[in-house]
């Protein structure tokens, strides 16, 4: 008897060793992300992430906390397409009170397998804008407004809301309330936190893009953040079009300085580091290149402003013609995706102010006589130590110099000094206004 309990507890011990060394599943979570930006390639980068480690984990939910004014069309299909193709249940959230999910975000937020809202929020608004907010013509109008009013019918009927009323929103650019948008089944629910949220939701059963369904039970779950990379954060910092701008104009004003100061470096370093981060953000936003043409044209005439004093006439030409570059920059449909104006101003005065400086020392600089070296002799005055006809010696800056002359001149007189040719100067008679006793040295 005592034999078989040692057995046992033998086996027991080996069963549970095996039973440690096998990998244990993940427990299930909720991922989180906050978008709080507008639509842009780096928003989609990031919900793309978000999704396939939600797959990876085997998450029971994304949410998606969104409040954005909209964003580029571009993005917003690619991240239309990654939700309703997403492995796991993605819940949208317009939070916090105040914020809204406008234009691009409502096109978003009806993709979703559960599309909420806070007390306070507001969404719509999704008429398609052109690039640059410009007219065009009715047939090309009528072609921007029809394919975005299919894509929101063609999104919401999957998710058997009311196409009718999300319709409106692209061709009448309604907005919405939070009640407004749940009495008109825009969304499902309306919850004041997310925790409220999942109680709403608690036992639901919600169909996914792909027909299928599915029953949330999300209620106790622990909820885990997925924050952007380092640079996905760099880059959504610099893709702000005030942002790129800013680094475009100090780039440009730190290249010229280096120009102007040869072997300085740090201005040099820094202006293409500046320029380069400029033209990646640049590159994946909307630009107009001919407004760079103008940014760079501006620092051109404030250049002339140093060199001909117009009395300020082309430095304002050139503070006008960077405002007008730095406002046409970006071609976004939107005007949180544009530079401001008051940015426009605040670094456009600034740099014509420090360009015109720098330009002028440089020019004062330049224009000053030369009083180092051999070219520093010429125009100097000196005295002959010995008779030139025509050749002789000179005494002048403390040394003495062989001298050639083109007209006979006796010792003693004071000559200037013409050429230097190697070790020996070619003088002539100094004028009685050049004979002043600070210039005669002896």
């Amino acid at each position: 008897m005592k034999r078989n309990t040692r057995s046992d507890w033998f086996s027991a011990f080996i069963v549970g060793f095996l039973l440690c060394g096998l990998p244990c599943p993940a427990s299930a979570e909720i991922l989180k992300i906050v978008v709080n930006d507008t639509i842009h390639p780096i928003t989609d980068e990031y919900i793309g992430r978000a999704l396939a480690e939600a797959q990876r984990n085997k998450d029971r939910a994304l949410l998606i906390e969104l409040n954005t004014p909209g964003g580029l069309l571009e993005s917003t299909r690619n991240i239309i397409e990654k939700i309703t193709a997403a492995p796991v249940p993605v819940i949208i959230y317009v939070t916090p009170g105040g914020s809204r999910a406008a234009s691009a975000g409502f096109f978003i937020l009806e993709s979703a397998d559960v599309a909420a809202m806070a007390p306070g929020t507001n969404t719509g608004a999704a008429h398609p804008v052109t690039i640059g907010g410009g007219k065009i013509d009715d047939v090309m109008k009528q072609k921007l407004e029809n394919d975005s009013a299919a894509l929101m019918r063609s999104v919401v009927s999957k998710r058997g809301r009311n196409v009718e009323i999300a319709e409106t929103a692209v061709r009448q650019s309604k907005s919405f309330t939070e009640q407004e948008a749940l009495s008109q089944k825009l969304i499902d629910y309306i919850a004041p936190s997310e925790e409220d949220l999942f109680r709403q939701m608690q036992g639901k059963t919600v169909k996914r893009f792909n027909g299928q369904t599915e029953t949330l039970s999300l209620v106790g779950e622990p909820v885990r953040t997925f924050d952007m990379t380092l640079k996905q954060r760099i880059l959504a910092f610099i893709m702000d079009p005030n942002i790129a701008f800013i680094l475009l104009a100090i780039g440009a004003l730190a290249l010229y300085a280096e120009f102007n100061h040869p072997g300085a470096v740090v201005p040099g370093t820094v202006g293409v580091v500046f320029i380069l981060l400029a033209v990646f953000a640049l590159n994946l936003l909307p630009t107009r290149f001919a407004a760079v043409v103008l940014i760079l044209a501006s620092f051109i005439l404030f250049a002339m402003e140093a060199k001909f004093a117009t009395h300020g006439v082309l430095a304002i030409g050139g503070i006008v013609t960077m405002v007008l570059g730095a406002l046409l920059l970006v071609d976004a449909p939107i005007p949180e995706m544009r530079v401001h104006l008051l940015t426009a101003l605040a670094v456009s005065i600034p740099l014509a102010i420090i360009t015109v400086f720098l330009m002028s020392i440089v020019l004062k600089a330049r224009a000053n006589k030369i009083v180092t070296g051999a070219q520093g002799l010429v125009g100097e005055i000196g005295i002959a130590q010995t008779p030139l006809s025509p050749q002789g010696k000179v005494f002048i800056h403390g040394e003495v110099w062989d001298a050639v002359s083109s007209t006979n001149i006796p010792a003693g007189q004071t000559v200037v000094v013409r050429q230097v040719d190697g070790l020996k100067i070619q003088v002539d008679p100094a004028s009685s206004a050049q004979r002043t006793p600070a210039a005669i040295v002896v």
